[in-house]
């Protein structure tokens, strides 16, 4: 919608389309023409009531879809955006969007308009987080694309065109870039932090990829952050909402604010002495709905003549024409639903996002693939976690494949022994692993009952087994499928078994609704004793027990609220699990070492702080100390050791780069990931995912976590020598590159044509992935090395190719101080490689650039 009526050199078929544009605006300034100030006001937040008078259904605007549709029930869960970051493949993003809305799209069209659109059930999204992961210690890093504004930009783009469709006049769904601008962390302090960044770094790093997302992706929404920019409130910002996005990005759509970062303004800002105020300022600067409860004082702030009414009816327009062209004003019938691929093929497209997401870093002696019929020892804290597979923001999947289940399906559960082997981290809960649950007769898994009211009571309607306790509920009724939003209960029963004498901590993870209308119930009993028992949340409960057996255990929920989902989870005495860890590598011949990170380690706002974790964000960037202690004791027994590590963020496994036999990075993988991984380590799959980002050694090769400059961060302007580099990423095949053709001179402002010939010098296909990069002329503001181009390519084995990529002007562009962006003349380098480059003598190519242009902001 934006770019239509803002950009020069309009085709006519878009001209023709923007007709429509104009005439669902026409029509929503004649609703608004027809609404009191205080439904004016009600409309302006993101829970908008109905308006029966003028058949204007409710609609709830947060909606979300990071990596597939979220919180709405079953949705296909493919990697966390980071993982789908490190396909390095567009076309990929684009199709996961592309579910995205369809699977949205399908929600909305099974609800009548009279019961309106709730929360989490629209076709508004808010995605992607395209904010620079400039910082590794940054929890929700986990959320974007990485730390290169190139790379970030043309997958946000891919996967915005995928998700808003290709007809501008009639988006699918709507995709809302975030969080604008410059917000990476801290999560402590995020609702008051005040980025400070310099007119340089804005327009070099953290600008990029928004631009990209209106220029190009022509998203029809973004939202604005919880942090100031240089002392300004971002959803107050007239600079950067006003000049930079509805100015000089020609941007016509609607902006969000984060969930109440207008009341951030009074309330740790102290940027605004009220609601009132701080609602009117951020009307004013371009903020048209609010997330929060803010708006609610706009009233006020009209009668205090701080804001016109005329005002509200400029966003409400905006508001109003976007949801007419989404269908959503519709009051006889939803929107019609669009052909969906197959539950099939949307399990196979999240199979291979997570197949192409996953990094080989290390494969020393060629112990990968493993060999057939090879006893596989699993051990680890994360090679069986339902939250691993899922990350943040996330659908719930009809079927979930964790590393171990995948290792025993692709083996066979004879060739696989498992463990756990250790805790996440010191003071961090884990799930209750398998081996330790029984039932009544003594039999691996508790037994399960299931009832078709708020209560335990009378005969379940069915019963069955589960190997753990972990269960996502969010949206859905596993005692009635028909009815998701109807009440149930959940027995589990059976025995735990505590390895040893020791003080243990047990528990029940709740994954609780937010601003919903009730809370589930849960119990937990130990020996008939009831340890929890509440709905709210508890604290994990002390057990001491003089030595090791099993006990009656016993875990309650009565779903009649909202909650979405539970896990029974443990914190164990020092060394108990190792026993169990070491008779199942004796018995193997090769250890797969699942290691790693949790969300609730790493994340949003979090409330843990223990050693090297701080709400949400990491202190430091090492492998949590009991996971480190459990590989150097793995080493000990002489069998070949694979480390697989699960997490958001960048871990400095500097040990395991040293001592094991082979490292792969698998991040939080979804609903598929854990056959991904269990075909890689096969070999099935070739393994073609490259980093997003640079894996430092440790974090005191940083600057200090809240200083928002970009000097000395990212590959782009570090100086150091990291652990693995950004874009670095191995493959069973052999790739080679030759002859490249690029020219040697080139006048500003033209764009780059090279090419590159690829041969797979193997006999096994793979992908490879060309990665060019650009040195510009030393200065202490351009960076070392810039990504440019990239490109993914596919080979048999022996085949070979030609690559080729074209590179526009703004790609060989560089900012001054002052934030202007040109292509200057000058001497420049230009590499192909497969990583960002070490300056090691790599062979790089003279570029000479002649003549200046300035470019567009």
């Amino acid at each position: 919608m934006a770019l239509m009526l803002g950009l020069a050199g309009t085709s006519a078929a878009m001209a023709q389309a923007s007709l429509s544009v104009v005439q669902a605006d026409a029509d929503a300034r004649a609703l608004v023409a027809h609404m009191t100030l205080s439904e004016k006001v009600a409309q302006l937040q993101d829970q908008a009531p109905a308006i029966p008078r003028l058949g204007v259904p409710a609609y709830g605007w947060w909606s979300e879809g990071l990596h597939g549709l979220a919180r709405n029930g079953y949705a296909t869960v493919f990697p966390q955006a980071i993982g789908l970051a490190a396909s390095w493949d567009p076309a990929l993003l684009g199709e996961v969007g592309r579910i995205t809305a369809l699977e949205a799209r399908a929600s909305v069209a099974e609800r009548h308009p009279a019961l309106g659109y709730p929360r989490f059930g629209g076709l508004t999204i808010w995605s992607p987080n395209v904010n620079i992961f400039r910082d590794p210690r940054w929890g929700r890093g986990q959320e974007t694309y990485g730390e290169d504004p190139l790379l970030t930009a043309r997958l946000a783009v891919a996967y915005i065109q995928g998700l808003q469709g290709p007809d501008p006049e009639h988006p699918v769904a709507v995709a809302t870039p975030k969080h604008f601008d410059a917000h990476s962390g801290p999560e402590g302090i995020r609702h008051q932090f005040d980025a400070r960044v310099s007119a340089h770094d804005l327009e070099d790093t953290y600008l990029p990829a928004f631009r990209a997302s209106i220029t190009e992706g022509q998203a029809d929404a973004v939202m604005c952050s919880y942090n100031a920019l240089n002392g300004i409130p971002t959803c107050a910002n007239q600079w950067l909402l006003g000049q930079t996005l509805r100015g000089d990005w020609h941007f016509r759509g609607m902006v969000v604010s984060d969930c109440d970062a207008v009341d951030d303004m009074t309330a740790f800002h102290h940027y605004t002495h009220d609601d009132a105020e701080a609602s009117a300022l951020a009307l004013q600067a371009g903020t048209d709905l609010d997330c929060g409860n803010a708006y609610a004082h706009l009233e006020e702030a009209v009668r205090r003549g701080e804001v016109s009414e005329a005002l509200l009816d400029q966003a409400l327009v905006r508001l109003f024409s976007l949801r007419e062209r989404l269908g959503l004003l519709q009051t006889k019938a939803p929107p019609p639903a669009l052909p969906m691929p197959s539950l099939a093929q949307r399990q196979a497209l999240a199979l291979r996002a997570a197949e192409e997401s996953i990094v080989l870093l290390k494969n020393q002696h060629g112990v990968l693939p493993l060999k057939p019929g090879s006893r596989i020892a699993v051990i680890g804290p994360t090679a069986d976690m339902l939250g691993d597979m899922e990350a943040n923001y996330h659908g719930t999947p009809r079927q979930v494949v964790t590393p171990l289940q995948g290792l025993r399906q692709l083996w066979g559960a004879g060739a696989i022994r498992y463990a756990q082997g250790s805790q996440l981290a010191e003071g961090i809960a884990a799930p209750v692993p398998e081996t330790q649950l029984f039932d009544d007769a003594g039999r691996p898994g508790l037994q399960v009952d299931y009832y078709a009211q708020a209560a335990i009571r009378g005969r379940p309607v069915r019963s069955g087994r589960a190997s753990t306790l972990q269960v996502d509920l969010d949206h859905v009724n596993p005692v009635d499928p028909t009815h998701p939003e109807a009440a149930y209960a959940i027995r589990w029963h059976g025995q735990i078994e505590l390895p040893s004498a020791g003080d243990y901590r047990l528990g029940v993870g709740v994954a609780r609704c937010f601003d919903c209308r009730g809370h589930d119930r849960v119990r937990l009993l130990l020996d008939g004793q009831p340890l929890l028992d509440g709905s709210t949340d508890q604290p994990d409960v002390p057990v001491h027990v003089t030595t090791g057996g099993r006990h009656r255990l016993e875990v309650e929920l009565v779903h009649s609220g909202e909650d979405q989902g539970l896990v029974l989870r443990w914190q164990v005495p020092g060394q108990v699990l190792w026993p169990q860890a070491r008779q199942a590598a004796e018995a193997a011949d090769v250890i797969v070492a699942m290691v790693g990170l949790s969300q609730d380690m790493e994340g949003e706002q979090l409330q843990t702080s223990t050693a090297g974790f701080d709400h949400g964000d990491r202190v430091a960037l090492d492998l949590p100390a009991p996971q480190a202690h459990l590989l150097q004791q793995l080493a000990t027994l002489g069998k070949p050791l694979v480390v697989v590590n699960l997490s958001g963020g960048a871990v400095a496994l500097n040990w395991s780069q040293q001592h094991a036999d082979a490292l792969l990075q698998a991040w939080y993988p979804g609903e598929q990931g854990g056959t991904a991984l269990a075909r890689i380590l096969g070999g099935q799959t070739n393994p073609s995912g490259r980093l997003p980002v640079t894996v430092y050694r440790d974090a005191a090769q940083l600057p200090p976590y809240q200083d928002y400059a970009m000097r000395g961060r990212t590959y782009r302007y570090f100086t150091g020598t990291p652990l693995y580099r950004f874009g670095e990423g191995m493959s069973y095949s052999r790739f080679s590159m030759g002859a490249v053709t690029a020219p040697t001179r080139l006048a500003a402002g033209d764009d780059l044509a090279l090419s590159v010939a690829i041969s797979n010098d193997s006999r096994r296909s793979g992908d490879d992935v060309v990665e060019v990069y650009l040195r510009p002329p030393a200065s202490a503001l351009n960076p070392r090395w810039m990504l440019v181009g990239f490109q993914r390519v596919h080979l048999d084995g022996g085949q070979r190719t030609t690559v080729r990529i074209r590179l526009p002007a703004r790609a060989l562009s560089l900012v001054d101080a002052a934030g202007r962006r040109a292509v200057n003349a000058g001497q420049y380098q230009l590499i192909l490689g497969d990583g960002a480059p070490e300056d090691r003598g790599e062979k790089l190519l003279p570029l000479e650039i002649h003549g200046n242009r300035a470019l567009p902001r």
